[in-house]
């Protein structure tokens, strides 16, 4: 395993935790198991399910996740100290490979404000923290933040020192999005060439898309001698994000003659984890993102058309299919019955139990009904909108809005609120002001409203609405997502469920500061 020279690349999944750092992106227990069973099936090596001492919550979805991942190693973070590390140790145990990912800072700018520490105290840590997981588990992987800025000198002392320590992977992450191509792939032929014990660990990449290079630096680490490569799905993560999981897979792969790297991915299954991860987040795919963005596969240009049309290979360097994007779109209506709904739902990657096929399959065909045409995107905005907010303790049941030119625009809004309802009915400036007032007066919070934005899932007139809400509640943002061919019914979908994200994290806050007492 620890031979760089073969083309085998391990895919370090960090979704769970570095992609859910990203403002707005927190997930529930419920929504990160749904992201680790399609991370799993997906074929990571290994996914990063989170910081175990950061909170009660954060330790049980690890340990949860450890428990249920069938394939993948699953790793948690720690930071050099020994409570973090038992604590991450604890949360891991159950994991078929548990892996403990320790970290500290290695980079002047760091070591002088961040920690405040001397080198010499620094590489002490190291060595410690890192013998000390690997007391606990056989696979233990240290990283340098800030390793990109970094002296050469004294990276190569902190490598030397984890590896002799017992690390098993070392990474040298591009925390601030700082390098470039050349430099990355450097760094690494660098670092293995002057650390005498080099051989003894997998080398890995972990890059940030500050100045949007994080999928070129990862393979240019990888031509430099890494073996892992750390990522996250829709390149989600703090700041400008991470290096996109399927942007590096398909790059792989479409262009195995000058990289000829083998990973264990599926990339059938890409498409499906994408939405997968942009349903729980409530964090939508932009249009034109690479492989999995709405228009990746879409030619309008008349000169594009002419050329598919005659040799697909004219404008497409992948197919549809290898990433999982169906051709046919236009296959369901309004006479589609249970079971060629449920074979659809099963072609877009969906496992419904009966009681939620029941219900994805009532709301099918009320948007059949109001719908003249019905896309395989309305469907997955259908029931990405019912899994999400299905059994959310405060559900939109019924709504209806008095707007035009003459003022007061009004709402009458009825939501289930733990399983009573509740109505009220408001004015405000405009139908969505009006509605948003309504929630408010019903399920009373100090929230405010960070973001309200409207995408139109498919063309035409009669297109479903997909609403994106974010709330922030002190230093604390949620994001909700509302799906319905009635903009404004989306609306209240979107804000209820952003609220819903609000109020589960000050009950799991209240919880977990009585715990602590």
């Amino acid at each position: 395993m620890t031979d760089q020279n073969n083309d085998r690349v391990f895919i370090f999944d960090t979704t769970l935790r570095d992609g859910e750092q990203c403002p707005g992106a927190s997930m529930t227990l419920e929504e990160k198991l749904e992201v680790a069973d399609a991370l799993d099936a997906l074929g990571v090596d290994i996914m990063e399910a989170g910081f175990p001492i950061a909170s009660q919550g954060d330790f049980e979805s690890v340990s949860e996740i450890a428990r249920r991942v069938k394939n993948a190693s699953v790793a948690g973070l720690s930071r050099a100290a020994p409570k973090d590390i038992d604590r991450c140790a604890e949360a891991v145990k159950h994991a078929r490979i548990p892996r403990i990912h320790t970290f500290i800072s290695t980079s002047p700018v760091h070591m002088q404000y961040k920690l405040q520490m001397a080198p010499e105290r620094v590489l002490e840590l190291i060595a410690s923290s890192v013998a000390r997981a690997r007391n606990h588990v056989a696979s233990v992987e240290w990283s340098a933040e800030d390793g990109t800025r970094t002296e050469h000198d004294f990276l190569c002392r902190c490598v030397e020192t984890a590896i002799n320590a017992g690390a098993t992977t070392i990474n040298i992450p591009d925390t601030v999005g700082y390098t470039t191509p050349d430099e990355y792939r450097a760094l690494f032929e660098m670092v293995r060439s002057r650390v005498p014990n080099a051989d003894k660990a997998i080398f890995s990449v972990h890059c940030h898309n500050d100045l949007g290079m994080a999928v070129a630096n990862s393979i240019a680490g990888v031509m430099g001698g890494a073996r892992q490569i750390e990522c996250t799905i829709n390149g989600i993560g703090e700041r400008a994000g991470n290096a996109a999981l399927e942007e590096i897979v398909m790059a792989l792969k479409t262009r195995a003659d000058v990289l000829p790297y083998k990973n264990n991915i599926d990339t059938t299954l890409l498409m499906r984890t994408s939405k997968r991860v942009s349903a729980v987040t409530s964090f939508p795919v932009q249009y034109n993102k690479s492989i999995v963005g709405r228009n990746a596969f879409a030619h309008e240009s008349g000169i594009h058309q002419d050329g598919m049309l005659k040799n697909a290979h004219t404008y497409e360097i992948m197919t549809p299919e290898s990433v999982g994007v169906s051709k046919t779109s236009l296959v369901m209506g309004k006479h589609s019955g249970r079971h060629a709904f449920k074979e659809k739902l099963k072609e877009l990657g969906y496992d419904l139990g009966d009681n939620g096929l029941e219900v994805a399959f009532t709301r099918f065909k009320d948007l059949a009904d109001r719908k003249k045409v019905v896309y395989d995107e309305d469907i997955v905005a259908l029931v990405d909108d019912e899994i999400a907010n299905a059994h959310e303790r405060i559900q939109v049941i019924a709504l209806s809005v008095m707007a035009g030119t003459k003022q007061p625009q009004s709402a009458a809004l009825t939501l289930q609120i733990d399983g009573q309802q509740k109505t009220y009915q408001a004015t405000g400036n405009g139908p969505v002001d009006a509605i948003f007032n309504a929630i408010r007066a019903l399920a009373p919070h100090e929230a405010k409203l960070e973001l309200f934005q409207v995408h139109a899932v498919t063309e035409g007139t009669d297109a479903q609405a997909e609403v994106s809400v974010r709330l922030s509640d002190g230093d604390v943002v949620s994001a909700g997502k509302g799906a319905d061919p009635d903009t404004l019914v989306a609306s209240a979908r979107a804000y209820v469920s952003a609220l819903n994200k609000v109020f589960a994290r000050r009950a799991r806050g209240t919880v977990e500061a009585v715990a602590a007492l």
